[in-house]
């Protein structure tokens, strides 16, 4: 038996395909803007940020990049992250990461306005997440996931889903997602003891811990769903995942290549999430000038 790939590159063109005719038929004044915070040289996190510029002109959503110096301090990024908030032109704010050592991520994310979190990152929209309520921006990774399973019809209710990893970025939100999808969801982490006994016991199985192809066929269940976030370098300087593709993929029932499997998907939720939240910054006006931060814009969420 041989893995049936999940293929997010195909699927991600053909959501930006259909999202590019939404964003061309509709009416507004004005259209989406994402801006991306972007701090230092970061030669991935730059490839990163041309890859979602690039495709945001794709669907017609416009992308400003904020470039900052790696020493710039918190104070004054906390302050440009606020005047971004302010700004009525621009819908949607991310953060690229990681950020220079000095400057504390989860400070820096809480300072988005919730109507503005494209990525789903901040307290209120995880919380809603976590509550199952249809107002969260639900981070791009996850979405993203989530879609690839829903497009394979794949069924979720009842499954046993082990996720390897407790990021903000991926793991947590993503144990929230398939909760609200009615799996059974276990998360494991650096610190989680006989990990393979638990990883051969899931139905779908999501490595997302970055370290490179350390899923081996040996912790799959046969016919097992196999989800690869990992982006990392292999001994050859060659992409690769956190599962060893080559030797899962004749034990799995599915599974995503690296790259070409959430990476792309990813992106395309991105562009999803400033779509929508474009469009109900629209319909409900953010021309207040708490900027979203206060409770006048926060209860419409």
């Amino acid at each position: 038996m041989t893995a049936k790939f999940l293929d997010g590159k195909t699927l991600a063109a053909k959501i930006k395909k259909e999202l590019a005719q939404k964003i061309d038929a509709d009416d507004g004044e004005d259209m989406p803007v994402l801006a991306v915070v972007s701090v230092g040289e970061d030669s991935a996190s730059q490839v990163y940020v041309r890859n979602k510029r690039k495709a945001a002109a794709e669907v017609g959503i416009g992308c400003e990049v904020l470039n900052f110096s790696d020493s710039i301090g918190e104070n004054a990024l906390r302050s440009s992250v606020h005047e971004l908030n302010d700004n009525h032109h621009i819908h949607g704010i991310i953060v690229q990461l990681p950020l220079p050592r000095h400057l504390n991520p989860d400070v820096i994310l809480q300072e988005i306005s919730p109507i503005k979190d494209a990525d789903g990152f901040t307290v209120k929209n995880a919380g809603l997440l976590a509550k199952n309520e249809a107002a969260a921006v639900v981070a791009a990774t996850p979405k993203g996931i989530l879609c690839l399973l829903e497009n394979e019809g794949i069924e979720l209710a009842g499954k046993h889903a082990v996720i390897i990893g407790r990021s903000n970025i991926v793991g947590r939100p993503l144990a929230m997602l398939l909760l609200n999808h009615h799996c059974t969801v276990t998360i494991a982490h650096s610190k989680t003891k006989n990990l393979q006994d638990l990883t051969r016991q899931a139905d779908i199985l999501i490595a997302a811990c970055g370290q490179a192809k350390m899923v081996k066929k040996d912790w799959v269940k046969s016919g097992a769903v196999v989800i690869d976030v990992g982006m990392n370098r292999d001994e050859n300087d060659k992409l690769c995942g956190d599962v060893d593709f080559d030797d899962v993929k004749d034990v799995a029932g599915y599974i995503t290549p690296v790259p070409g499997g959430v990476g792309p998907m990813t992106v395309a939720m991105l562009l999803e999430n400033t779509w929508e939240i474009y469009l109900q910054q629209k319909e409900k006006g953010t021309s207040c000038s708490c900027g979203g931060h206060g409770h006048c814009c926060w209860h419409h969420h």
